[in-house]
């Protein structure tokens, strides 16, 4: 165990006495990481004093007291329960596999109560700068090292994820398929309050600076695109009407309604209509949608004959009907266009910029349409020159949705209910502009029949892992790219 330095930050509610002792026990070298205030009943160990634990500053501070070959790091402010062999298992994990960093499942006590918490494989695609490694992390200290020496930038609070990148351009990132310690979980929100965190305006300065070390790490990888786009030729094609609003849906009886009526009342200067494509609805979504198309000559109701479709699916029977106009347009089923000018400043910006998709902002709402936190979701870290590549940070660009049909006809739509959007997002901003708005035209509606209000653990790394793979996939295309035009 004299191989390891460990990091401890000191916890907000003490000061992690069980991981201390063990470590102490062990003989490993120990250090509190406090903002100011000092470690209390912890004798004989040394007290760093940081502003950020994701600081360069503070990745330089360690490095000047490891002489050990390993690195046991904290990244939370949480108590601590280790197994009785996490230390072994650490260490024996990372010298078979010549790991970088290692990893682990955990456990975690929310509100009095212990429940699992399994992580995921990293891969080259697991470039997000949230990607959850739980609060432990094991260095190889010659990687930790080495890293570092390649530092070029002190960031405030991209430090870490900085380091991370530059290690996995040299070595593996492995997880341990075992829950090797406890925690006590301090971030009891759900799901579905954690995953604006990153679009949060008050983060803004924070993601700045994750897109400068993400773009940097494509770059080294040879990933990166400059804003090379082709050009579209928007009129090539001749449709019955300029544009569809295309509405998948399945049981939606509560507000299929009103999603076609928020989309009826779009007042445009070209024609459009409304493919509403029904999964095979059973709680009388298909009998109200029947009643609309009665009033409504603008509403093509669509009954897709296979039964597996998932979304992605949906959207491919709609986009291929012949009745879709040039542009497909996302609405929702539980959502809402803002005001009736929504379809006209999307098809006005297709127009303008000739590109081959456009992402809207939306405010988000509670079932009543009363604005909810973080309320306006406009990811203003989109920029013209680099959106393409910081796609791939993120794991939302914004909604609504809207392509070119033409090209999105070419696409194969994955039929899956979560990421379509980011696949075909980042499969068209390879090669093609995405337009953005980013004042608000879409209402977001969060309500307990979202199908992804709240998620255990275990569906959030399946759509985690799912995303990783298609940025896995999207950077090796990107790399085949880049080595193409340098021949």
């Amino acid at each position: 165990m004299a191989k390891i330095s460990a990091f401890i930050p000191l916890s907000v509610k003490n000061d992690n006495p069980g991981l201390i002792k063990q470590l102490k026990d062990y003989g490993i070298s120990t250090y509190i990481l406090s903002s100011g205030s000092p470690a209390s009943n912890l004798q004989d160990t040394e007290t760093l004093y940081v502003n950020n634990l994701q600081s360069t500053q503070t990745i330089k501070l360690l490095s000047i007291k490891i002489f050990t070959e390993y690195v046991l790091l904290s990244v939370k402010q949480n108590v601590i329960i280790p197994s009785f062999s996490q230390m072994e298992r650490f260490i024996r994990f990372a010298e078979e596999n010549q790991a970088g960093i290692v990893y682990s499942d955990y456990y975690e006590i929310k509100n009095g109560i212990q429940q699992e918490h399994p992580t995921i494989n990293y891969q080259p695609g697991s470039i997000r700068d949230d990607f959850d490694f739980g609060p432990v992390l094991f260095f190889k200290a010659t990687a930790f090292r080495e890293a570092l020496s390649y530092v070029k930038t002190d960031y405030k609070f991209a430090g870490l994820y900085d380091m991370r990148l530059k290690i996995s351009q040299r070595y593996p990132i492995k997880k341990i398929p075992e829950f090797l310690y406890t925690v006590i979980e301090n971030d009891t929100r759900n799901s579905d309050e954690k995953q604006f965190d990153y679009v949060n305006p008050s983060n803004r300065s924070i993601q700045i600076e994750m897109e400068i070390a993400a773009t940097d790490h494509l770059k080294q990888i040879n990933a990166f695109l400059k804003p090379n786009f082709e050009e579209l030729n928007l009129d090539e094609n001749i449709f019955d009407v300029e544009a569809s609003v295309i509405i998948p849906v399945k049981n939606r009886a509560t507000t299929v309604n009103h999603a076609v009526e928020s989309a009826l009342k779009q007042r445009t200067d070209f024609p459009f209509n409304i493919i509403v494509v029904d999964n095979h609805s059973t709680d009388g979504t298909t009998e109200l949608l029947k009643s609309l198309i009665g009033k409504y000559k603008k509403i093509i109701h669509i009954i897709p004959e296979r039964t597996d479709l998932l979304i992605g699916g949906c959207w491919s029977e709609a986009v291929h009907n012949p009745a879709c106009g040039k542009f497909s347009v996302q609405l929702d089923s539980d959502d809402l266009y803002k005001d009736e000018y929504t379809l006209q400043t999307i098809v006005d910006t297709f127009r303008k910029e000739k590109c081959a998709m456009v992402i809207g902002s939306y405010i988000l709402t509670d079932f009543n349409l009363n604005e909810i936190p973080p309320g306006l979701i406009d990811h203003s870290e989109w920029t013209s020159e680099n959106g393409h590549n910081n796609a791939l940070r993120i794991n939302g660009l914004g909604a609504p949705r809207a392509f070119y049909t033409p090209l999105l006809r070419k696409l194969n739509i994955p039929n899956v209910s979560y990421g379509e959007d980011y696949y075909l997002g980042i499969t068209i901003s390879r090669n093609f502009k995405i337009g953005r708005i980013f004042k608000p035209i879409y209402l977001c509606r969060r309500w307990t029949g979202n199908t992804d209000t709240v998620l255990d653990i275990y569906k959030i790394n399946v759509n985690n892992t799912y995303k990783d793979n298609l940025r896995t996939n999207e950077i090796l295309l990107r790399q085949k790219k880049n080595l193409k035009n340098d021949i």
